[in-house]
């Protein structure tokens, strides 16, 4: 649950934006900054936040524009900007080797594993699944806008793009960390046999 609550500014203005794109890239950008200083509140450091400064980036940038042209056409491709803004944070925090679920996963993990190797490619894998997810919903999202596409189909593919990389992100840690345990097992048993 604590990988949604990085989208709930998403999430938000989802919900808002039926009562106007502009409201909802406002009542997005008053629950990213709510959500950051919170953290900030708790104590939580502010490092590894890539997710959250660039929610605020968007629906700060969103919300001028929506408010000086709330007729833009760019208007209904809302959730495909959404998206594939959510995909640039991600590949872009893979690519600066600061993983953007890294600072999600902190919040669960000890901090004697924050460094390890182990933390940092499960973090690195988690971040891709949930950047190639918000690709794809992206250039879905594109496709059912040009083609003047059906709001259920829109919201079902809205959906996918958090449902699927979500679940991923549940299984996945288990099965490298029980992954990583067996090969550490069977190094030492071929150590073992090697030094006797």
């Amino acid at each position: 649950m604590n990988y949604l609550r990085g989208f709930i500014p998403w999430l938000v203005f989802a919900g808002v934006s039926s009562a106007g794109w502009q409201w909802g890239a406002l009542a997005g950008l008053v629950a990213a900054v709510a959500l950051l200083i919170a953290d900030r509140a708790a104590g939580l450091s502010l490092d590894l936040r890539l997710l959250e400064y660039g929610t605020i980036m968007f629906f700060a940038a969103l919300g001028v524009l929506a408010f000086a042209r709330p007729d833009s056409g760019l208007k209904m491709y809302g959730s495909a900007l959404s998206m594939g803004w959510l995909a640039l944070i991600a590949w872009v925090s893979i690519a600066v080797r600061r993983p953007f679920t890294m600072g999600i996963a902190r919040r669960m993990a000890p901090p004697e594993v924050w460094h390890t190797p182990l933390f940092r490619r499960i973090n690195v894998i988690l971040t891709a699944a949930w950047a190639l997810s918000f690709t794809l919903a992206a250039l879905a999202q594109t496709a059912v806008s040009a083609h003047g596409g059906n709001v259920a189909f829109s919201i079902l593919i809205q959906l996918a793009g958090f449902v699927l990389p979500a679940r991923f992100t549940t299984a996945y840690p288990e099965r490298a960390r029980a992954r990583f345990m067996e090969n550490s097992g069977a190094r030492a048993d071929i150590q073992g046999g090697l030094a006797s």
